[in-house]
């Protein structure tokens, strides 16, 4: 599959689960929840994405060349 769909959707998923575990949690203000789930979908995608990004990073780069 291409990378660049691999690594969006892996990163929306990781929001969505962000999401309900934080409204699970007890986050029920809209704005406070979805800066809260941005933030740690950011963190979580850091950590658990690298092996997708670079895959990506790779693809792009060989087609600039």
């Amino acid at each position: 599959m291409h990378p660049v769909i691999v690594y969006t959707a892996s990163r929306v998923g990781l929001l969505a689960v962000s999401l309900g575990v934080l409204y699970i949690l007890g986050l029920r203000q809209p704005v406070v929840l979805l800066i809260a789930a941005f933030l740690v979908s950011g963190v979580a995608s850091y950590v658990l994405l690298s092996k997708q990004r670079d895959a990506l990073s790779e693809r792009i780069t060989k087609n600039r060349e």
